[in-house]
């Protein structure tokens, strides 16, 4: 073959890769820049955890100062607790039930009647925390709302969830389930539509029914992606929904619902101790590396899946 040629082929093929993933990658482009630049720059400064921060540069080193500061506190525990409880509630209550809605959808033989019940469970996720903190603030007001309307209709007394300790973290949990069962369960239907359907023909011809198709097929099928998601959402598991907890929280629940994100929130931009705010905020990222190796090992150990 001429140089000339040859030269003129080894050119066309990264054009042609361009042609071919250029508008994949121009999709990709908007996630990648928000990653690198609210995840990964910030690294390189949560030096200042460590260093007592000045108006006029440069810093100065206090070393583990502010960490001894943070640990002594006794807001610091409670929030730290807070944060616990409500991220436990959520992995108990809520975590279960996309499995369960997937498993529900997948059984529904009418497809135009599966379609009505997606679109309907699928819309609360696209609603921000603002809009839903609403919706359950005016559903569960005492003198108006409609839970409280239904309560008295049936002759229980009229009650304040908002305001009431007890409550409030519940009001947590059935808001974050309303908003994300539908959507999470998404992956599942996923997952299920990928399981070869030999499986279900032959289960059938040994005499199983739906539970035993379910039980000895569907959840087998899906035990890789709950394994995956269950360890990603252990390292989430000190986040506990920063929108959804400032946007639900008042003056009278604060203390019970007041979590590691709002805390650092708190002390960081309202009051200016951002050594402080970065502190927690580094202790609260190392915890969550910590707990995403367990979630995996754990996996590991019970499934035999997990990330790697």
């Amino acid at each position: 073959m001429p140089k000339g040629k040859a030269h003129r082929g080894r050119l066309s093929r990264p054009r042609l890769l361009v042609q071919k993933w250029g508008p994949f990658y121009v999709m990709l482009a908007p996630g990648l820049l928000f990653f690198v630049v609210f995840h990964y720059l910030p690294i390189w400064e949560a030096k200042i955890a460590f260093e007592q921060v000045r108006i006029i540069p440069p810093n100065i080193w206090v070393g583990l100062k502010h960490f001894g500061l943070l640990f002594a506190s006794p807001v610091f525990w409670q929030v730290m607790a807070n944060t616990l409880i409500i991220s436990a509630m959520k992995m108990v209550f809520v975590f279960p039930v996309p499995i369960v809605v997937a498993l529900m959808l997948n059984e529904l033989r009418s497809g135009a009647l599966r379609k009505v019940v997606q679109s309907a469970i699928y819309l609360p996720h696209f609603l921000s925390w603002v809009v839903i903190s609403g919706i359950f603030i005016a559903a569960l007001s005492p003198a108006e709302g409609v839970v409280n309307d239904l309560a008295a209709a049936m002759g229980f007394a009229r009650h304040s969830y908002m305001t009431d300790t007890g409550a409030i973290r519940w009001v947590l949990v059935f808001s974050e389930l309303w908003r994300s069962a539908g959507w999470d369960s998404l992956l599942y239907v996923a997952a299920i539509l990928g399981i070869d359907s030999a499986l279900y023909d032959a289960a059938e011809m040994d005499g199983a029914n739906r539970w035993q198709k379910i039980r000895h097929v569907t959840l087998p099928g899906i035990v890789p992606t709950i394994a995956t998601l269950f360890i990603l959402n252990a390292g989430l598991f000190l986040s506990a929904d920063f929108d959804q907890v400032f946007n639900l929280s008042n003056d009278v629940v604060r203390g019970t619902i007041d979590i590691l994100d709002t805390y650092v929130y708190r002390i960081g931009l309202q009051t200016g101790e951002y050594s402080l705010a970065t502190a927690a905020g580094l202790f609260k990222a190392c915890l969550g590396m910590g707990l995403i190796l367990a979630a995996h090992l754990f996996s590991k150990r019970l499934t035999g899946k997990g990330i790697w």
